[in-house]
């Protein structure tokens, strides 16, 4: 998911409009003079459509696609973006096939090239699904849900996310304490991992809640995570995030924390989703749907 089509998007319509520009101020008032000296001989009075050459095929192509082209870049740049989903990190919020728009103008209006601030219009919220540049390979796109704002601290031990809220008071005892996020089982077996079945619950952050998957083997050790820690403080203009797939889910336990300024928008709704149910032996190609998920096309919790 990475920003090579916004600028391929970007560079066309520009050079479509230039293009239209140009012949508007330039060629086709050259056009139609050369079409007037042309019949001026034959008859006094020439109309203006009897009188203009026939349009080039560049000028009548980009006079064609510059409308559509630009409706698409102010859509997709600042409105909402469409993004497929590639990996089960989100499960079972997310499933592979399933295709999403994402809110642009959720964390602010930026430019769809250098990415730059130009409206403040929100900032995340915990809870909220937001789609980023990986700050290891910003050419990436990751999408992940937002767990800690500025000044949280996380810790994370025993599959347990425990979070203390940022706090600006002189006295720290009137600060909120680190407490658990609530967790309730729901079922198990329901989706597998290297054939061990995973356990479904609903964790819920401040007012939201949403369904998560843990792997009942035992926790990663404190080695593999960013820093070396289980605990983590949110540094001002950054974001911890995790997978609601937590064990099979690469995020800020590993890597850290999510710069404001790599934030692309905030996943909405499934547009679509389509199924991929075929045996390895089908002839078919893999990327080729085995049928769509109906059910699952609406808003995102």
């Amino acid at each position: 998911m990475a920003n090579y089509f916004s600028i391929f998007l970007v560079v066309v319509t520009l050079a479509s409009g230039l293009i239209w520009l140009l012949d508007h101020l330039f060629w086709a008032p050259k056009r139609k003079a050369a079409g007037v000296s042309d019949v001026g001989a034959a008859s006094a009075s020439v109309s203006d459509d009897v009188a203009e050459a026939p349009l080039p095929a560049v000028v009548d192509t980009a006079q064609q696609i510059f409308p559509v082209l630009a409706f698409v870049l102010v859509l997709r740049s600042f409105l909402y973006e469409p993004f497929q989903i590639p990996s089960g990190s989100m499960m079972p919020t997310l499933l592979v096939g399933d295709f999403i728009l994402v809110e642009k103008f959720a964390y602010g209006l930026k430019d769809p090239v250098w990415r730059t601030k130009l409206v403040e219009t929100g900032q995340p919220e915990r809870g909220d699904i937001a789609v980023f540049k990986y700050p290891e390979q910003p050419n990436l796109d990751y999408i992940k849900r937002v767990i800690g704002l500025p000044g949280d601290r996380i810790v994370y031990r025993d599959k347990q996310v425990y979070l203390q809220p940022a706090c600006e008071a002189e006295n720290q005892q009137n600060c909120p304490k680190l407490e658990p996020l609530s967790l309730e089982f729901e079922k198990r077996g329901e989706y597998y991992q290297n054939l061990m079945p995973l356990e479904r619950y609903t964790e819920t952050i401040g007012d939201t809640q949403h369904q998560i998957l843990r792997n009942p083997l035992p926790p990663i050790p404190s080695r593999h995570l960013y820093n070396g820690s289980r605990e983590f403080v949110v540094p001002e203009g950054h974001y911890f995030v995790l997978g609601d797939n937590r064990d099979n889910s690469r995020d800020s336990r590993f890597w850290g924390f999510v710069p404001e300024a790599n934030l692309v928008g905030q996943a909405v709704a499934i547009w679509i989703s389509f199924e991929f149910d075929r045996p390895p032996s089908s002839w078919v190609p893999g990327w080729i749907p085995t049928g769509i998920r109906f059910e699952r096309i609406g808003g995102i919790e």
